[in-house]
């Protein structure tokens, strides 16, 4: 089982040498991968008294895209994940396009997560449409592992539409790793059917066995192997219950890779630096 660890978005701040020193040590500590959330808009809670959503317009995120590209800048073997990008509110060929753009520069480090996400109001201010997104994702997948395959493609899809073009470079392998984000029965199907692998948010145990069993069974009427499924599940609230998660996971075998996360504990900047080293030794 591969050990990661998530970028606290919210929470490091916007000092580049205090997320360099995070990065550089979240390699040399020995984590496999570290993975980063997506928000493109956050919304304004004084006009929305209702609101329900974990994140506003004062909660900070660094795009996805852009900060990967300074930590493959000043790192060697860190992976790259997103988990997830919201991938329907995006440009699908501009999401190839980076994201093969960031797989060469990185040396083939990426592993691009994607899912629908639940925020309308940004859905809305990237002229995208909220109510088909999941239906669209599955043809953005399509055409993005196309895009990525070939030098110039024609695409005829329901909202895509490519005629004899391609990005430049393409990614070394051809290909790019597409992991699935969501919990909704008609995404763990899609999981089975078409991802490299997946981040689900069960819990361990009974609710772990009744998803993966989806998961599965979908990959098997798809004639997929699903032991070829990456499985990574999230720990956090210290290192207690990180120990605690890993041993489970090791145990039952679920799951491929793990990441720990270090927010929600009141660490702000270098704490969450300091948080990685205590939170290193469980990797052995």
């Amino acid at each position: 089982m591969k050990i990661g660890i998530v970028f606290p978005q919210t929470e490091i701040g916007s000092d580049p040498a205090v997320i360099a020193d995070w990065t550089r040590s979240a390699e040399s500590l020995g984590f496999d991968h570290v993975i980063a959330f997506d928000h493109v808009l956050g919304a304004n809670t004084a006009s929305r008294p209702d609101w329900r959503g974990p994140y506003t317009s004062l909660t900070p995120f660094h795009e996805p895209f852009v900060l990967f590209s300074f930590m493959a800048s000043i790192t060697t073997r860190l992976g790259l994940v997103t988990a997830v990008i919201i991938l329907p509110q995006r440009q699908t060929a501009l999401v190839a396009k980076q994201a093969a753009s960031l797989d060469v520069l990185s040396g083939g480090r990426l592993r691009l997560g994607v899912g629908t996400g639940w925020n309308a109001v940004e859905y809305e201010g990237l002229k995208e449409n909220f109510h088909n997104r999941g239906k669209r994702s599955e043809e953005q997948i399509e055409l993005l592992r196309a895009l990525w395959a070939e030098p110039a493609i024609t695409f005829k899809g329901r909202w895509h539409s490519v005629t004899d073009a391609g990005v430049n470079p393409l990614p070394a392998k051809r290909t790019i790793p597409i992991w699935l984000g969501g919990m909704a029965p008609n995404v763990v199907e899609r999981v089975g059917r078409t991802a490299d692998g997946w981040f689900p948010q069960f819990r361990p145990g009974v609710d772990a066995n009744e998803f993966l069993g989806r998961m599965r069974r979908a990959a098997d009427a798809a004639g997929r192997d699903s032991k070829s499924i990456g499985v990574e599940v999230m720990a956090g609230g210290g290192r207690d219950a990180c120990a605690k998660a890993t041993d489970h996971w090791r145990a039952s075998g679920d799951a491929t890779h793990l990441a720990y996360n270090t927010m929600g504990q009141g660490l702000t900047g270098r704490q969450h630096i300091e948080e990685l080293a205590r939170l290193a030794p469980l990797i052995a």
